[in-house]
């Protein structure tokens, strides 16, 4: 068990149906608020919904929004590797580095998921073993590109010959980075060797479980405290003093929306964030006593600002004077 950091909150706005102007609407909400964080995500078609609706780009907007709303530190949730080179990641992550001061960008990788948006735009889609020693490799370029005057990498997927890199990310040693994923062995191990931080969807508890003590085994074979690994994880929410009805209204926003509702998607709005301010703190203490320092909260469009607000002004009180 890792020992308890104070908890930090933040916001995933997904990009699909929504405009820039929404977005901003909301970070500007995150940013009032008090809030430490915010991300972007990184699809080219929309997830369970009509794949003909609008998405916007995750970097692109990630870029806007941090000139614009100028404190919390926000990043993309997570860069699928499989969409760009490890070099054009690595030359991008540190350019928004370098614009905003060096104080507020946190990088992430996966290995990508959503199969629908590769078969339509072409992007290879090889067997999800395949793409994590793909991502694993990727970190490695990036990584040495951040830290190391000239790289040289003759890898399976990418070959680097003593390439220069400058400027340098302003973050030393090099940019935060967070590995997105729920493989106890291939994710697990990367998160052990590469991570500063590891995120993922909320889990039943013994799942979670699980992924942890995998952690923690990756961790002890290469003499790393699994400690030192920050864990964030995104939650759907709703703030209600019933949380039967707070559930009930995550289901109807998600009908509302016209979403096709993933397999598991009922498990995902009965671990969600729900109930009183105290229910939530209840439910938190769980996560946080198990090293969970990152709360991250699951937002699509129309964006519930009222909610997000309350979530803000009544339960992070609550959980601040829970010690949390």
């Amino acid at each position: 068990m890792s020992a308890q950091r104070r908890i930090e909150f933040g916001v995933q706005t997904n990009l699909h149906y929504t405009t820039y102007a929404e977005v901003l609407e909301t970070w500007q909400t995150v940013e009032r608020e008090g809030l430490d964080h915010a991300w972007t995500y990184d699809h080219f078609l929309p997830c369970f919904r009509d794949p003909a609706g609008p998405t916007l780009e995750g970097w692109t907007t990630l870029t806007a929004l941090m000139m614009t709303v100028p404190r919390i530190r926000a990043g993309v949730l997570v860069p699928c590797n499989m969409f760009r080179h490890p070099v054009l990641s690595a030359k991008i992550a540190t350019t928004l580095d370098q614009i905003t001061g060096g104080e507020r960008l946190e990088m992430a990788i996966g290995a990508g998921w959503w199969e629908p948006e590769f078969r339509a735009y072409g992007f290879p889609y090889p067997p999800l073993p395949e793409r994590l020693d793909m991502m694993d490799e990727a970190i490695r370029v990036m990584q040495s590109l951040w830290t190391q005057e000239r790289t040289t990498i003759e890898g399976k997927y990418y070959t680097i010959t003593d390439a220069p890199f400058a400027p340098k990310p302003v973050q030393k040693p090099h940019l935060p980075l967070w590995i997105g994923g729920m493989g106890p062995k291939r994710t697990m191990r990367a998160v052990a060797r590469y991570a500063d931080g590891w995120n993922v969807w909320t889990q039943p508890r013994e799942g979670y479980e699980m992924l942890l003590g995998a952690l923690e085994k990756q961790c002890e074979e290469i003499g790393r405290d699994p400690a030192t690994v920050r864990r964030s994880v995104a939650f759907r929410f709703a703030v209600d003093k019933d949380p039967k009805t707070a559930q009930a209204r995550l289901f109807k926003e998600a009908e509302d929306a016209d979403q096709e509702l993933p397999e598991g998607f009922e498990e995902l709005i009965n671990l969600a964030l729900t109930g009183s301010p105290d229910d939530i703190t209840e439910q938190l203490s769980w996560y946080t006593e198990r090293g969970v320092d990152h709360v991250i909260l699951l937002l699509d469009a129309p964006f519930p600002q009222d909610e997000l607000t309350r979530f803000a002004r009544e339960v992070i009180p609550a959980v601040r004077a829970a010690g949390m």
